[in-house]
Order: structure tokens, then sequence, then C-alpha cells
């Protein structure tokens, strides 16, 4: 009886707990294919309960008639947010974001297709949740007392604690490579929107994506750093241009990362494509693929892409800045001279978050054979293979767009470890399973597998009739350091300290001459180097580095611990470890500048400076 009447008396209470809890719940459960995140795991659900506690206590503070009007304003806003998740859900596959209010002026194109697309749980739920609702209001006592003071601090120290609580169970933060898929970095960085509603749930998402846009404080620039970046991006610019300026103009470009591909497996023997695209390539002969914090193969794609590298004073990954203004991308410029820009790899859009950063730098898409048809397209491990990136009937059509200039960025993976015939790539490359093979020799099939890639690649430019019209950058993400036996690379190349990173990049065309460039170069150089050759716009002051084909580039590569490279010595600690001597004004004017870049970088990109030069220029 008395179980009874405390439901009687307190229905409008726990109808409230089932309408607020089902906005949570049925968001979450009908995009669980996200798969990222439990929906039955602590975390979301206590985050939802400590904000359910507080609005109904807010909700009961006072007495009935403003109750009602207090009820049913928090409950359209939830509602509105509802819908709106759903809804821009079901068309872009991605969870609203504050920041896209920006762009509200051009939703109305696409509107009405995204509210008729919409799946029919969505008007289901929303009706079930208005006649709760009704109610609710119709079952709200009409209190005599003006303000209950004790439920509500109640209900505010319970959700302090549990509030408190919630980010604890979602485990410690790391600082490795992996972060990006570390769900309490998820929840610190709240880059990735599909991933931080499945870690936080639907009110602490909409509460905390409203704080990140709006309320969190801009990262601080010291006073040095404010004026190193004034000194960069204020400095007044003569028009820039070169004897390689609009070389390429107007030609189709397909950038190939090629995954591990160490500069000493490019030989006759092993990748026999490569090396003779080398004939008719302008080769940097001394390019440096570095590594700078974690995750080496998508540090060398932000490098590219952005022409800035990953934080190295700070333990962030490249992909935490996924909201960060990239204006002067390499994709957005290609775009703005009219060419389609489009991403292909094999591994899944989550990786690295890949689908949210590649959307941020500008690509049209980024597309994954794993994922091809929902993941039903490839009913075994083929995928891995690189041939498959070409030989893919739907990925080959958009790699290859013969109605319009097309930019394709292509990643490769079949050089990736583990080089082991039982496992990974190698076991699929082997037809008889009881061969014993080296690692080195697993190594070896992979990276023909690879350069197979690249004959395909060229053989469909001359059945398509682009091989003219095409231009293919060539570039490594990383030395081979993913060996197990190490002591491989000693017998092809400097181990001792950084110079372990020499890689190779070439920019091939049909009808050129071999060139081959000495000046040291790394991943941050190319970007400016492309921007140029292929008459794009290009201010040399908004990156990092310089156009490597520049008469008056004198080139060096920096490290994350400080360490460069000029072709000439090898400085670490700030002496000279390796090669000739150099004065010592000009060792310390070059520490000075390395000091100096890194400190550039990691204020650019912590401050998300490209977006106040984007104001300035609407200003102006």
């Amino acid at each position: 009886m008395k179980i009874k009447n405390f439901i009687i008396k307190n229905k409008h209470i726990i109808l409230m707990i089932i309408s607020f809890y089902l906005f949570d719940f049925v968001l979450r459960f009908f995009t669980r294919n996200i798969n990222f995140y439990n929906i039955f795991s602590i975390a979301p659900n206590l985050f939802t309960i400590s904000w359910i506690i507080l609005m109904i206590g807010i909700c009961s503070f006072f007495n009935k008639n403003i109750s009602k009007i207090i009820y049913v304003i928090i409950f359209s806003i939830n509602l509105a947010l509802f819908l709106t998740h759903s809804i821009y859900y079901s068309y872009f596959n991605n969870f609203f974001d504050f920041s896209s209010l920006q762009y509200a002026s051009e939703a109305g194109a696409y509107l009405v297709d995204a509210i008729k697309s919409s799946p029919i749980w969505v008007y289901i739920t929303t009706f079930i949740q208005i006649t709760i609702s009704y109610f609710i209001v119709r079952f709200m006592p009409n209190k005599k007392c003006n303000y209950n003071y004790k439920f509500l601090i109640i209900c505010v120290i319970i959700f302090g604690i549990t509030h408190f609580v919630s980010p604890l169970t979602l485990g410690n933060p790391v600082t490795t490579w992996d972060a990006w898929r570390i769900p309490r970095n998820v929840y610190i960085s709240f880059n990735d929107n599909n991933r931080s509603m499945q870690v936080a749930g639907f009110y602490e998402y909409n509460i905390r994506n409203f704080y990140v846009n709006y309320l969190k404080e801009e990262e601080k620039i010291e006073d040095e750093n404010l004026e190193l970046l004034d000194e960069k991006f204020n400095t007044e610019q003569e028009e820039y241009k070169n004897e390689y300026t609009g070389l390429f103009k107007d030609k189709n470009v397909i950038f190939v990362q090629l995954e591990s591909i160490d500069k000493f497996l490019v030989t006759k023997e092993i990748m026999p494509t490569l090396y003779e695209l080398q004939n008719n390539s302008i080769n940097f002969k001394n390019h440096y693929s570095f590594v700078s914090g974690g995750g080496s193969t998508f540090n060398s794609e932000y490098m590219i892409n952005t022409g800035y590298t990953t934080p190295i004073t700070l333990n962030k990954g490249a992909y935490t800045f996924s909201k960060n203004n990239y204006s002067y991308s390499l994709p957005n410029l290609l775009k703005k001279e009219g060419y389609t820009v489009n991403a292909f790899h094999m591994n899944s859009p989550e990786y690295y978050s890949r689908d949210v950063n590649y959307k941020s730098f500008g690509y049209d898409s980024f597309n994954s054979l794993k994922n091809l048809d929902n993941g039903k397209y490839y009913t075994d491990n083929s995928y891995w293979l690189d041939t498959e990136l070409i030989n893919n009937p739907i990925f080959n059509e958009k790699i290859f767009n013969k109605e319009q200039k097309f930019a394709s960025y292509i990643i490769t993976y079949s050089a990736h470890m583990p080089f082991d015939v039982n496992k990974g790539v190698c076991s699929l490359l082997v037809e008889n399973k009881e061969e014993q093979l080296s690692e080195y020799e697993c190594l070896k099939l992979q990276a023909r597998e690879t350069d197979n890639m690249l004959k395909l690649l060229i053989e469909n430019l001359e059945e398509k009739e682009l091989i003219d019209d095409t231009i293919l950058v060539l570039f490594a993400d990383h030395y081979l350091y993913t060996l197990n036996d190490k002591t491989l690379l000693d017998d092809f190349k400097t181990t001792e300290n950084n110079l372990i990173n020499n890689t190779t990049w070439m920019i091939w065309s049909n009808d050129m001459k071999k060139k081959d460039v000495k000046e040291v170069t790394s991943q941050l150089n190319i970007l400016p180097t492309m921007l140029n050759i292929l008459g794009l716009e290009y201010h040399p002051n908004y990156y990092l580095m310089e156009d490597a084909l520049d008469d008056d580039y004198e080139g060096f590569v920096f490290f994350n611990d400080y360490s460069w490279y000029d072709g000439n010595v090898y400085v670490e600690n700030g002496l000279v470890t390796n090669g000739k001597k150099i004065s010592e004004e000009k060792l310390i004017e070059m520490n000075n500048l390395v000091n100096k870049l890194v400190k550039i970088n990691d204020a650019v990109l912590t401050t998300d400076y490209f977006k106040n030069i984007k104001n300035e220029t609407k200003n102006n």
C-alpha cells in the first residue's frame, strides 16, 4: 500500500525520469553502429542520471504553475536537441555540433531532405515523449509552499557527486599513439562528436559541446610566443614565384602515402615500379619522415595536409585538433581551384578519427575499403591488399575522375607490420603456409604488393588516357621502425640517431626528366612545395617550412627532441655530434631557429591561429 501511495504521489517524477532517460537511451541505442562504447556502460548512463536528478530538482523547486513552465521549457529544449541530433545524424552520419550553427544559413538546402530521410524511430519517440509530457504536466501536484529547498539541495549534492565520479569511470587518460581511442581521452578532447556522444550521453554531450564551443577559455599565448606569431604572420610577403611555379598547374594529382616503405626497399628487385618511376621524377634524396608525438602514420598525414606537426611541447595527438580552422590546408586550396578532393585507405574512418579530421581538412570524402557497404563488401581480409585500392570498382571510379580535375590522397597499408607468414598481409600473399619465410622475406613480399598497386595505378592512368595530365606525389610515412629485428636496418642506413628517419619522396610526371634534389627536406616541405608547383594560392609565411624547390631554400629538418640536420651536421642537445664543423654563430642561429619553429608550431595549433586570420580577412 505504501509503495502504491508513493507511486501515485510521485507519478509525475517517475514519468519525468522515464521521459528524460528515453531521450538519451533511444538516441544512443539507434546510433550504436558507431560501435565505440557500449550503451550500457557506466559513464554515459551515470552522466545522464546526474543531469536527470538536477533537472527534476529544478522542476520541483517552484509552485505548481511555475514548475509547469520550467518543465515545459526544459522538455522543449531537450526535444529540440533530440530531433536535431537524430535528423542531423541520419543525414550526415555525425551528431550535431554547436559550431555548425555558423553554417545555419546554408542548412535550408538540405533541411527538408534531412527530415524526410529521418528514420521512423525519431517520430515514434517524439510522439511518445509528447504524450508522456502531457501527463507529467497534468499530474504535477498543486503545492501550497513556494520553494522546495531541501529537495533541490539534495538533488544538487547528488548531481555534484555523480557528475564528478562519471568521467573517472572512463579510465585514465594516456599520451600514447592510440590516445584517440581511449574513452577518457575522447571525453577530455571532445573533438569527435560520435564518440563523445557514446562516452558522455545525450545531456553531458550537449552541455559540454556548448561549453567547448562558447565558454571554454582559449589557450593563452605567452607574450614571447605572441611576438613570434605576429612576426611570422604579419610580415608583408612579396608575390612568391620561382622557375617551378605553376609547372603542373591544372594537372590532376595523386598523393600516395607509402606505409613503411623505407628507402632501402626502393630497388629494381623489390619494388621495380617505384624504382622505375624515379627516372621521371624530382627525387628528394635527403628526405626525412620524422615522428612527432603519437601515431607516426597520421602525423605524416597531418603534416602533408596542414603544413604543421603534432605539438612537440604538449601531450596532444594531431587528431585532437579537428575543430581547428584549416582554410589554408592542401585540400581546401585544391578545391578553390576546382578540384574534387578525396582520400582513400583500407581502414575504418574511425581509426585515428580520420572521418572527423579529413572532413576538417577539407576533403570531399574519406573512403574506407573496410567499411564499404557497411562492412559487408569484403567477407575476408583481402581489403588489406593495396592492389584492392585500385581494383575495387567503387574506389577506382572515384580515384580517377575523368569529368573534372581531381586530387586523390591514397594511404597504402600492405607493408604494415607484422612481417610473418602466419599473420597479417604476408599470410595473404603466401600460398604455401608451410613455407618458412624470414621477416625480411615477408617484408619484401608486402612491399611488392604496394609496388603492384603502383603498377595498376599507372596502367589505369594509361587506359583512361590520364597519364599525361596527372602527376604522382610519392612519399613514405615513416621508416621501418616496426621490424622486430631492427638490426636489419644497420645494413642499409644510419641508425644511431634521428637520421634513421631518412625515407623517400618523389614527384613524378610522365614527361619529366629526372632531377635530384640534395637539400634536406621533411614532410613539412611537401605542402608548400606542392602548392607552388601546382600553381595554387601560396602564402609562404602561413606554413612552418618552405618550398624545397626554391633557389634560396637552405634545407634542414628538425626532430621532436630539438635535434636537427642540415645535410652537413647533425646537432643534438645543441651540440654537433656528427658531420662537418660549423661556426659557433651558425650553431647558435640554427638552435634558436629550431626552438622558434617549435614554439610557433605549437602556438598555431593550440590557439587555432588560422581562425583569427580568417576573421581578420573577413573584416578587411
